[in-house]
């Protein structure tokens, strides 16, 4: 029964990489139709150009030793022009094949980077970075090898290979009947080897993942690695995963070279063989011309090299699969987010936002939101406060529509959010998060990014709200500085500076600010409060604080707990009431030093 079982897997397996390299093809020829057309007649000339080098070496040896000298330049003649056909179509091929690939490539990398940015949050935090970038460099390539194989095996090497058989069995068809016997033996070979490639393959890309993932981890906490002297532990992981990569691919090395014995082997039999019967007379008939069993000799020798890339083919095809396999895993996944069908925009303009019954879990049975109905009034300011872990920042990413709500609707001036566009909804809000996300560029690249079309003067001006025209102007470059990944080269309370400005220049009617201040000194702190004072009139603000001194100013406060709206009203409603935000008070300001 198990060798039943793993017998259907197999041929499941197998059939499931067939229906997929089938799926390859089909996508990729008919846009490059001509590169490959042009291509594959190319091949064609490579493919007769070498059969006729064969066969034409019968005609050199034969012209040596016959009388007429002028037979001798006519044949050396041929043996130029075969030879410059050959060269010329040489390089029409590997020319059209390359940009032919390299398109494909291209084209793969872009479908699996939109792929990428169609998907929520939520694929992001169930994917991890490493497998998404080996997906998105390598299989493609992998792909593009694939196709590279197929073409130049099914048309350069079967053709050569036809051609040189065809002159072998022309000039000594008894002789080439003995060689026949290769063939089959070196397929059966061949089939032998292939049931270990798919396994092994496997092994080696996951080997490669992990790599990826021990120098992301190294280069993103470098910090972390420094200050608590992890560099032997992070060494140990990644020569465990260079060895175990290391140790694949040898054996994917062997299994692929494993052909090369096998086919010495049969082909040093048959050529024995054929000196044998060409020294003596078999059922009475002579072995030839000198020059006839040359050129077979020839044929026979120059046919060696693609009849063992054919031998290979399927096993080089079984090794790219794999990668083939990655990119439509990734191309095929569902979007965790989707726009309705009919999905409206958003007007223009002031907007109001309210949650209805609102429930989420990021995990079933673990409820984070359970059941928040709150109002966030057009151009007024309302802040979250509550312990960690309480939702707030998770009622945020509903806002943003980063995920969806199991339950319950959120509203954008009474549309719920599932039914409008991304883009006019992206348009609506800006956002500050507590986790600073800044691009690999200059300072003005940055900030411009959210709003392409402002000018200059609109991006220092924002920079000038946020506090950070200052210290930027006392970088050599200004705004043309480059700040390194993610801000490398900036402090904390400057690359939240810069997201602030970000947010400024985008001029939403709705903006949300996660711990905005978080990463500020406290004159830093004073600035920007007084700038989000100015920026926020007339805009609709929801802002997530554990330090109530950056909420003091906001029209109404909702203490956030277990999912939950335990409290809400003003400043002084809240501090009358003498419930949990009343103790959270007590608690940051010393029995209410700072109290109003």
């Amino acid at each position: 029964m198990p060798k039943e079982k793993s017998g259907l897997a197999g041929w499941l397996e197998r059939k499931t990489a067939d229906s997929l390299l089938v799926r390859l093809l089909v996508e990729s020829f008919p846009e490059h139709k001509a590169h490959y057309f042009a291509a594959i007649i190319a091949m064609v000339f490579v493919a007769g150009t070498t059969a006729a080098s064969a066969w034409i070496m019968g005609e050199i040896v034969d012209s040596m030793t016959a009388p007429d000298r002028s037979r001798v330049y006519l044949v050396a003649a041929g043996v130029a022009l075969i030879f410059f056909l050959k060269g010329i179509a040489s390089f029409a091929q590997a020319v059209l094949m390359a940009r032919a690939g390299n398109r494909i490539v291209a084209q793969k990398q872009i479908q699996l980077y939109r792929k990428l940015l169609d998907q929520g949050v939520a694929f992001f935090n169930n994917t991890e970075s490493s497998d998404v970038l080996l997906r998105v460099t390598q299989s493609a390539q992998m792909a593009r090898s694939v196709i590279d194989v197929i073409v130049t095996g099914f048309v350069r090497d079967m053709l050569t290979l036809i051609g040189l058989v065809a002159v072998m069995i022309y000039q000594q068809p008894l002789l080439s009947a003995v060689c026949l016997v290769v063939g089959p033996a070196a397929v059966f070979g061949v089939q032998l080897i292939l049931r270990k490639v798919r396994h092994v393959m496997a092994q080696e890309m996951a080997g490669l993942t992990e790599i990826i993932k021990v120098v992301q981890e190294t280069s993103t906490g470098a910090r972390v690695v420094k200050a608590f002297a992890l560099e032997s532990q992070m060494a140990q992981r990644m020569e465990s995963a260079v060895r175990q990569v290391e140790k694949r691919a040898n054996k994917m090395v062997r299994l692929e070279a494993a052909t090369s014995p096998l086919m010495d082997t049969i082909t040093g039999l048959a050529i024995a063989a054929i000196v044998i019967l060409s020294a003596v007379q078999v059922f009475g008939q002579a072995a030839g011309t000198a020059g006839q069993l040359m050129s077979f000799v020839t044929a026979f020798l120059m046919a060696y090299e693609p009849a063992k890339r054919l031998s290979r083919m399927r096993v080089t095809i079984e090794g790219g699969m794999m990668g083939v396999r990655m990119m439509y895993a990734l191309l095929d996944q569902p979007r965790s987010l989707t726009e309705a069908p009919d999905a409206v925009d958003l007007t223009d303009g002031p907007s109001g936002l309210r949650l209805e019954d609102v429930r989420f879990s990021y995990a079933p049975d673990r409820p984070v939101i359970d059941g928040i109905t709150l109002d966030f009034a057009e151009g007024t300011t309302t802040a979250l406060v509550g312990p960690s872990g309480g939702g707030k920042s998770t009622l945020l990413n509903l806002m943003l529509r980063m995920y969806d709500a199991d339950s319950g609707r959120v509203l954008v001036d009474g549309t719920d959010i599932r039914q409008v566009t991304f883009a006019s909804l992206r348009r609506k809000i800006s956002y500050v998060g507590q986790d600073t996300f800044l691009f690999s560029a200059s300072v003005m690249d940055n900030l411009r990014m959210v709003r392409p079309q402002a000018s200059d003067e609109e991006i220092i001006e924002a920079a000038r709200v946020a506090h950070a025209d200052e210290f930027i102007r006392s970088f050599p470059q200004g705004y043309q500085t480059q700040i390194g990944e993610n801000g490398t080269f900036l402090s904390g309370g400057q690359r939240q500076r810069l997201a602030i400005a970000r947010a400024v220049l985008r001029k939403a009617p709705i903006l949300l600010l996660d711990e905005a201040t978080s990463a500020l000194d406290s004159h830093s702190e004073v600035l920007v409060r007084d700038a989000l004072d100015r920026i926020t009139q007339g805009v609709t603000t929801i802002v997530v604080a554990h330090r109530l001194s950056t909420v003091m100013r906001a029209d109404r406060i909702c203490y956030i707990e277990g999912g939950q709206v335990a409290e809400a009203g003003t400043l002084h409603d809240l501090l009358q009431a003498g419930g949990k935000f009343r103790a959270l008070y007590d608690q940051q300001f010393a029995g209410g030093e700072n109290s109003p």
